[in-house]
């Protein structure tokens, strides 16, 4: 079965690594906030001027003013910081941010990602992504396997507007992970009781896969 958008935001919980400064991107990438590893602590940035968010907001510690890039109302985590979007921005582009989060609508077995626009379709932007895929040490994208007409989004080749070239090493779908390496998509773990002939016929660029493939483990 395919994982749900918070099973998928567990998975990557699980590469968070324990003193990780982390942008998390718009979408499936926010819910990892609400669950990082208990033994470990990591600080969550957002480009709009906030490091050490916390997990989304229980009702009665809902602030209209705490907001994250996606403008969703979040919490502060202990020693948090509050800054304006400058320096937020000055730290991703130095290379300050260890770890990204991102979602997209294509990658292709270069490691391309397109996540920013679909012509014909209004967009608020590029926000910060472009900025991330150039200065961030460790980019991993997430999204759905296909897109909501079966339609493969693990590509030969990306076909929409690119947000970054040769850039992602990683990705994890509501079926499988796959690193990306000499131009093909290596699948690494498939999610719980997906069979591996449905991973082969969602990806249209070149799949390999190399001996048996665990099953992801979802805590």
């Amino acid at each position: 079965m395919a994982l749900s958008r918070d099973q998928i935001a567990m998975r990557v919980a699980q590469e968070f690594e324990d003193g990780n400064y982390v942008n998390l991107g718009i979408g499936i990438p926010t819910l990892a906030a609400n669950y990082v590893p208990k033994h470990i602590e990591v600080m969550l940035q957002s480009e709009n001027g906030l490091l050490g968010m916390g997990p989304y907001p229980t009702e009665d510690q809902v602030d209209a003013d705490m907001i994250n890039a996606g403008k969703e109302t979040v919490t502060a985590a202990a020693g948090a910081s509050i800054f304006d979007s400058a320096e937020s921005f000055a730290m991703i582009r130095g290379g300050h941010v260890d770890f990204t989060v991102l979602g997209a609508f294509e990658v292709d077995v270069s490691g391309s990602i397109a996540s920013w626009m679909i012509p014909g379709k209004l967009i608020k932007g590029m926000g910060g992504a472009m900025d991330l895929v150039a200065g961030a040490k460790n980019i991993i994208v997430t999204m759905t396997h296909a897109d909501k007409h079966g339609n493969s989004k693990l590509l030969p080749a990306c076909t929409l507007p690119l947000t970054g070239v040769n850039c992602i090493t990683r990705i994890i779908t509501d079926l499988a992970v796959l690193e990306v390496k000499d131009k093909a998509f290596h699948l690494r773990e498939r999610a719980p009781g997906v069979d591996i002939k449905e991973i082969i016929e969602k990806t249209a660029g070149k799949l390999v896969i190399d001996g048996d493939i665990p099953e992801m483990t979802i805590n």
